[in-house]
């Protein structure tokens, strides 16, 4: 049984590579190819978290289990915030194949996911950049959505200046692109065309009246049924996709929040990306359509991405 490190994984996976590994394996998701359980989740005091989630690909004949911590405080100290391993199995014979550092699969896997959905959801010419936190996710996702738009400017807004400001000087230097740091969250989207939310806050920073007819959003820093980045104007406005309608309307806490304010109902919902993906759902109507892609974080993802480095490790 091999275990392959966080240095070998961004050793084997870059962002265009798991951007279509990501694309394929939601719409092997939607189309019902695949198996999982609904993410548990352990509160473990303080804001910090242990998740575990199952699931199996039926076309790589692989299955397993990604475990992980969330301690969101570990930014400040220089850590990930998101440690774990994921485990990989054989189905032939059940015998467990890898171990992999999640915090380098979740890192790269959920910006690649953002970037599969902007890809599809956002306006042809979008070419403006909001971020919303200045964490690992903030530098991935500038990274992953480099590769599908031609990006022309970056702002960033996070609660301390300073790290705001020494984030956007290494996207900046990473992607070669404009990138500035802003003095508050609505400075930051309201011209954008792309905007992720890539946060730790409890409560929202993003409001629904801030942002401009034709963006799209990637709504990707609360995984639970707790935190909320958004306010429930944005949630109601928005052409809403997700990438699992169960995992949505059971830990979607903007949603589930939305809804219970009577704002939108469960057919708010109006499909889940791997839909989008295989053809069978419009991404939008109209240019000036708000999109949102709810990303909770699937185990398919993290399984796809784990079995394509654990091949990519192993070929010779």
């Amino acid at each position: 049984m091999l275990f392959i490190n966080r240095d070998d994984v961004h050793r084997h996976l870059t962002y265009g590579a798991c951007i279509e590994i990501v694309r394929d394996a939601m719409m092997q998701f939607s189309l019902g190819n695949t198996r999982q359980l609904l993410r548990s989740i352990l509160p473990l005091g303080d804001g910090q978290m242990f998740g575990a989630m199952l699931g199996g690909l039926n076309d790589k004949e692989v299955f397993g289990a990604k475990l992980v911590s969330v301690y969101p405080q570990n930014f400040a100290l220089g850590k990930p915030s998101h440690q774990g391993v994921v485990v990989l199995f054989e189905s032939l014979g059940g015998a467990p194949t890898c171990v992999i550092d999640a915090g380098s699969i979740t890192a790269i896997r959920t910006a690649a996911a953002s970037a599969a959905a902007t890809n599809e959801l956002a306006l042809p010419d979008a070419s403006s950049l909001a971020l919303l936190g200045y964490g690992e996710q903030a530098v991935a996702h500038a990274r992953a959505i480099q590769e599908i738009r031609n990006l022309t400017s970056i702002r960033i807004w996070g609660r301390t200046r300073e790290r705001a400001e020494s984030c956007a000087e290494r996207i900046e230097q990473e992607t070669g692109v404009e990138t500035s740091a802003v003095s508050d969250a609505r400075s930051a989207v309201e011209a954008a065309s792309i905007v992720c939310t890539v946060t730790a806050s409890p409560s929202p920073i993003l409001k629904g009246e801030w942002i401009a007819p034709g963006a799209h959003i990637n709504l990707v820093g609360s995984s639970h049924a707790g935190a909320t980045e958004v306010d429930t104007e944005l949630v109601r406005r928005a052409r809403y996709i997700v990438d699992s309608r169960e995992s949505v309307m059971a830990q979607g806490a903007e949603f589930l929040i939305a809804k219970k304010e009577g704002a939108v109902n469960d057919d708010h919902i109006v499909g889940e990306i791997g839909e989008v993906f295989a053809g069978r759902l419009v991404p939008r109507y109209n240019p000036r359509d708000i999109t949102v892609y709810k990303s909770l974080g699937h185990v398919t993802q993290d399984l796809a991405t784990a079995a394509f480095v654990f091949d990519s490790y192993c070929r010779p």
